[in-house]
C-alpha cells in the first residue's frame, strides 16, 4: 500500500457551512488560489444544489484553476448529481462527491428508508455520476455509526458501480481512535486496491485529528480536512495539524503528503481575514501563541537552543519567527535579550534594576509589556542608579 496520503480540502464547502464562515464567490476564489498554492490534492469548492452562489463558486474555481482537481458535493439523487456535473463543466479534473446517510439512526429518523433502498440509491447515483465524470467519490454519511457489515456491503457496491474513492465520515465526531481505526481497517481490507478509502472526521469530542491518524494507520489514504479546522459545530480535522504531525513524526507515521507546509500560516491568516474569526491563540501550528514563549525557564532554554522548546521550525510553516513574550513569568535572560534587540547593552546592575521594575509592573498586568514600556522602565532604572551614585 502506498504511503502517500491525499489531502482533500473542504474549507470552501463543509468549512463554509459553519456559522460565521460564509464566503462570497470572490472570497472563495481568493481562498482557492491559496489552497492551490498550498498544494491540496482535491479542492471541494461547494454544494451546487444548495444555492446559486455555491454553483457559481464551483464553476468559477473550475475556470480559474483548470489544472486543479475540483470536487462538487451532491446527494444521491438525480437533480443533485446533474447540478454538480453542470457546475464542473469547465474543470479538467472534475470529481463528483455524492453521499447518503447509512447509520440506523439516520435511516430511521431522517431518511425513513431501509438499508436496501439506501444501497440502491447510492449505486444509482454513482452510476449516474460516472456518466458525467471519470472520478466519483461516495460518502456514507454517519459512517462511523453505521453497522460495519452494511458499511462494507455498500462500499463494495459503489466501487463496483464506478466509485474511485469511498469516504467513511465520523459525521458527528462520536468515534474514538481505536474503534474508528478498526472500522476503517475492515473497509480497507474489503476494498483492497479497488478504491481509495477516505475519512472525514468532525471534532465534537476533540478527536478529529486523532481519529484521522488512526484511520491512516488502518489503511485510509485520503483525509478530508479544513484550514484552521473550521466546519460544522466543533469543526473538522485541521489540515495544518494532520499535515505537520505526518511531517514532524514520520518516525511514528511513515506517510507523506504533497502539501507545501511553508504556506500553512499564510493560508490560516487569509481565511481568518475572510471569515468572521481566526483560530484560538493556543491553536496548534497557526495560533498566535503556537511559537510564543513567556515562562522564564522556557525562555532561557529557548535562547540557548531553540529545539529545547520548539519541535517545529516556525519558518517551515511560514511563521516568520518564534517570539518571546515578556510577562510576569519571564526571566532575566529573556529580558536582557530583548534589551539587546532594542539596542541596549546592560551591566549586571542595570539588568537587576530593570528586572525588579519589570516584574513589579508585570505582576499587576494580565498581558505582557510592549517594547516602548520596557525602554521607559530601563530609562527610569538608569536614572535611579545615577541618582543613587550621586
Amino acid at each position: 500500500m502506498s504511503d502517500r496520503v491525499y489531502i482533500f480540502d473542504t474549507t470552501l464547502r463543509d468549512g463554509e457551512q459553519s456559522p460565521g464562515c460564509s464566503m462570497t464567490v470572490p472570497e472563495k476564489l481568493r481562498m482557492a488560489r491559496k489552497l492551490v498554492e498550498l498544494g491540496v490534492d482535491i479542492l471541494e469548492a461547494g454544494f451546487p444544489i444548495a444555492s446559486e452562489g455555491d454553483f457559481e463558486a464551483v464553476a468559477a474555481v473550475s475556470r480559474e484553476f483548470p489544472w486543479a482537481q475540483v470536487a462538487a458535493l451532491a446527494r444521491c439523487c438525480t437533480l443533485d448529481v446533474e447540478r454538480a456535473a453542470k457546475s464542473l463543466a469547465h474543470a479538467r479534473r472534475p470529481r463528483i462527491h455524492t453521499f447518503i446517510a447509512t447509520s440506523p439512526i439516520h435511516l430511521k429518523y431522517k431518511l425513513k428508508k431501509s438499508q436496501e433502498q439506501v444501497l440502491d440509491e447510492a449505486v444509482a447515483a454513482v452510476e449516474l455520476a460516472r456518466r458525467h465524470v471519470d472520478d466519483v467519490e461516495f460518502s456514507a454519511e454517519d459512517g462511523a455509526r453505521t453497522e460495519p457489515d452494511f458499511l462494507e456491503k455498500i462500499s463494495k457496491a459503489v466501487v463496483a458501480a464506478g466509485a474511485r474513492t469511498v469516504n467513511i465520515p465520523d459525521t458527528v465526531g462520536y468515534s474514538t481512535p481505536k474503534e474508528y481505526g478498526a472500522l476503517i481497517g475492515q473497509v480497507a481490507r474489503a476494498l483492497g486496491d479497488c478504491a481509495i478509502v477516505s475519512v472525514h472526521c468532525h471534532d465534537d469530542l476533540g478527536l478529529a485529528v486523532a481519529n484521522s491518524l488512526a484511520a491512516i494507520e488502518a489503511g485510509a489514504r485520503q483525509v478530508e480536512c479544513t484550514i484552521n479546522g473550521i466546519g460544522e459545530r466543533a469543526g473538522n480535522c485541521s489540515l495544518e495539524e494532520i499535515v505537520m504531525i505526518l511531517k514532524t513524526r514520520s518516525d511514528s507515521y511513515p506517510y507523506h503528503t504533497g502539501i507545501h507546509a511553508e504556506h500553512l500560516f499564510s493560508a490560516s491568516e487569509l481565511l481568518s481575514s475572510i471569515i468572521t474569526f481566526g483560530p484560538q491563540p493556543n491553536k496548534a501550528i497557526v495560533g498566535r501563541n503556537a511559537f510564543a514563549h513567556e515562562a522564564g525557564i522556557h525562555q532561557d532554554g529557548y535562547l540557548k537552543e531553540k529545539t529545547t522548546y520548539e519541535i517545529i521550525d516556525p519558518h517551515s510553516v511560514g511563521v516568520p519567527e518564534g517570539r518571546l513574550v515578556l510577562g510576569k513569568h519571564s526571566g532575566r535572560h529573556a529580558l536582557n535579550q530583548r534589551c539587546k534587540e532594542l539596542g541596549f547593552t546592560l551591566t549586571r546592575e542595570e539588568l537587576d534594576e530593570l528586572y525588579h521594575r519589570f516584574t513589579a509592573v508585570a505582576d499587576h498586568r494580565k498581558k505582557g509589556l510592549m517594547d516602548e514600556e520596557i525602554v521607559a522602565l530601563l530609562h527610569e532604572g538608569q536614572r535611579a542608579l545615577q541618582a543613587a551614585a550621586d
